[in-house]
């Protein structure tokens, strides 16, 4: 389990948590991201599991949420979406001619 960047997987070596503008020294993208947060969730509401935060809509992007705790986990690149849910997207392109 480590802290590492959402989008490429650098690891986060520093102690503390990323500032507003700290970024990947890989791929330059934004470290304190909703997608690299402890209450992020895609099942609740806002995808926020902290009540208290103010609604984020850009959730790859930087912000200023107090409420922001970097997370410890596998890196898994993001597009690798389970396989009920791109069949089902499949199954509608299709359906819809696209």
């Amino acid at each position: 389990m480590t802290r590492h960047c959402w989008k490429c997987g650098w690891e986060w070596t520093l102690p503390g948590q990323p500032g507003r503008g700290d970024s990947c020294h890989r791929c330059n993208s934004d470290l304190r991201v909703c997608l690299n947060c402890v209450s992020y969730d895609q099942r609740s509401a806002q995808q926020c599991r902290d009540r208290r935060a103010d609604p984020v809509f850009d959730k790859h992007m930087g912000n200023f949420c107090e409420y922001f705790d970097i997370v410890r986990r596998v890196f898994t690149p993001p597009g690798n979406a389970n396989p009920r849910e791109s069949s089902a997207r499949d199954q509608l392109k299709k359906l819809f001619g696209d």
